[in-house]
């Protein structure tokens, strides 16, 4: 299940997501708070399918109401009168701002007023998550807030976010559960069954599908080598358990995917041992040749975190900076490029491989092939898994993106294929924040139509790490180096759009090749000011007195 956390400003709203079964928030960019903003919001909630929202609610330092804390009631309001069916709860956001600008500042990067607002809403959906998880295994429910009504505003264990002990059976009723299905048995056995029929009928039931040996002992083992079990019952079965799934679900579809004998006997097997209460939400790879007691006990004990590990690739972030990350987990040099040399298959990759398995475009050098279909998200996969298996997955993310939103079908109404679109998307994430994506994207579309370069820094630099990867970035003739660089990636120095992706484009960006703003097809030029604003012109003219006039820092920053 997906979580969609915010952080409510008068200017900006941060955005962030999470998976719980992941239980990682990721920041998701920022809203500008515009009379868009709640159907920008609706649109983050049809995209990953949640009517769940988390909605951070400041607190003075003394605990108390603000006036902030009025407006972010009211705007809570207003998003549930508009959105029906929402579920809202409120999280404590006391000092979320100051914590996430001193992540950013670990980060050794210079970030804007946005990405806080952003990393401000995973922190607030980070803490509600690590809330909800404790509420469940303490056997509680999170309830949403009542915005129908008045008086001060409640969050946790208070009124209107009140956490509530589910309804549970009297203590001295417990034992009545396991009486009945002992009852159960023993009318099973005067009725028929006889002679212990009953009870070798249901130990049968518990008994695993077939009795193979298999060779090896664990998901991570498998995965750790390309030889296949002998035995098909031998196979690991991915199988996924979501939060507040019922027991009867769980056992109903274990029994259709081949891994338990019956449904009926595995509730009464985890009602028995007092397990049923125990199950925890995650991703299982279980088999055929495990009883219905070893697969409750893997249930139980959860997926186990030294087994698993989380890869998190950002948008904007290249196949260099994947290969650092995947490098740090553990995976060797020739490991990684042994999988970037591999040719994948997926619709997202139409336009990469010519008809004989080649890259289409010769040019973009076979290394970086991949750059730009490895989607930005959080990851989890076993110990051992191959960068391969790694790879395909976060391909197959990127084309359920595009599938799910007929990225394809809007790209090609703005005359871009399906690999141009991505092209374009990759250079919009790494020129503009999440709010300037439409207008930078209407500007580029503009100099294409009119065969001009796009003349955009962030090709360039990308042309330039892979011309010279150890550049001397301190270097006086750098910037200089760096523009001139002789390379097709460079649209400083050729039309067109270059050989192949720099980056992982976000939604957000491919959105901004779909959908431009059409407020801004007669312009030509867009800089980034000092005071972090984007500024548009329609000539060359114009755009030299904006730099001039908003521009006298970031115009001249290294490349």
């Amino acid at each position: 299940m997906k979580i969609i956390g915010l952080d409510v400003g008068t200017v900006r709203i941060g955005v962030a997501h999470v998976d719980t079964t992941t239980k990682i928030a990721i920041p998701d960019g920022y809203i500008n708070v515009n009379g868009q903003e709640i159907s920008e919001i609706q649109r983050k909630l049809d995209f990953y399918s949640t009517k769940v929202l988390v909605i951070g609610m400041p607190r003075s330092n003394n605990g108390n109401q603000t006036a902030q804390s009025d407006f972010v009631k009211a705007f809570a309001e207003r998003i549930a009168a508009i959105i029906p069916g929402l579920k809202i709860y409120f999280q404590d956001e006391s000092l979320t701002s100051v914590e996430a600008e001193n992540r950013l500042k670990h980060r050794k990067r210079n970030h804007q007023k946005g990405e806080i607002d952003s990393e401000s809403a995973a922190i607030i959906l980070q803490d509600f998550v690590e809330r909800l998880q404790s509420a469940l295994s303490n056997q509680q429910v999170l309830t949403p807030v009542d915005l129908t009504k008045s008086g001060d505003i409640q969050i946790g264990d208070q009124k209107t976010n009140k956490i509530e002990r589910k309804e549970q059976l009297p203590a001295k009723k417990k034992p009545l559960m396991k009486k009945v299905i002992i009852l159960f048995i023993v009318l099973l056995l005067l009725i028929g069954l006889g002679g212990g029929g009953a009870y070798f009928w249901y130990q049968k039931q518990l008994a695993a599908l077939n009795n193979h040996s298999c060779r090896f002992k664990s998901p991570s083992e498998a995965a750790a080598t390309n030889e296949r079990e002998q035995e098909e019952g031998c196979h690991y079965v991915e199988f996924e358990i979501k939060t507040n799934e019922t027991i009867s679900d769980i056992a109903k579809r274990l029994q259709s995917r081949g891994l338990i004998r019956s449904d009926f006997a595995f509730k009464i097997y985890l009602k028995i041992h007092q397990k049923a209460s125990k199950i925890k939400s995650g991703t299982y790879f279980l088999r055929p040749n495990q009883s219905t007691q070893q697969i409750a006990d893997l249930l139980e004990e959860g997926v186990v975190s030294a087994n698993v590990f989380n890869l998190t690739v950002l948008p904007g972030e290249t196949i260099k900076d994947i290969r650092q990350k995947l490098i740090k987990i553990g995976y060797t040099e020739e490991q990684i490029n042994t999988a970037l040399a591999k040719k994948y298959s997926s619709p997202i990759l139409k336009g990469l491989y010519n008809s004989e398995g080649r890259l289409e475009n010769q040019s973009q050098p076979a290394s970086v092939a991949l750059e730009g279909y490895l989607y930005g998200e959080t990851y989890q996969f076993y110990q051992g898994e191959t960068v391969e298996k790694i790879f395909q997955t976060m391909i197959d993310q990127l084309n359920n993106i595009v599938s799910l939103n007929k990225i394809e079908e809007k790209f090609a109404k703005r005359g871009l294929s399906l690999r141009e679109g991505l092209i374009l998307a990759s250079i919009i994430q790494k020129e503009a924040h999440t709010e300037d994506m439409p207008g930078v994207s209407m500007v580029f579309q503009n100099r294409l139509r009119r065969g001009w370069n796009l003349g955009s820094d962030v090709t360039a630099t990308y042309a330039a790490d892979l011309v010279n990867p150890n550049r001397d970035k301190n270097d006086s003739n750098n910037n200089f180096t760096v523009l001139e660089t002789d390379s097709l990636y460079n649209t400083r120095k050729h039309t067109g759009l270059p050989p192949g992706p720099i980056c992982s484009p976000s939604i957000s960006a491919l959105f901004a090749v779909a959908e431009p703003d059409e407020n801004m097809k007669s312009m030509y030029y867009f800089l980034t000011g000092d005071d972090g604003k984007m500024y548009y012109s329609v000539t060359d003219t114009e755009h030299e007195q904006k730099k001039r006039d908003f521009c006298q820092k970031l115009c001249n920053v290294g490349l």
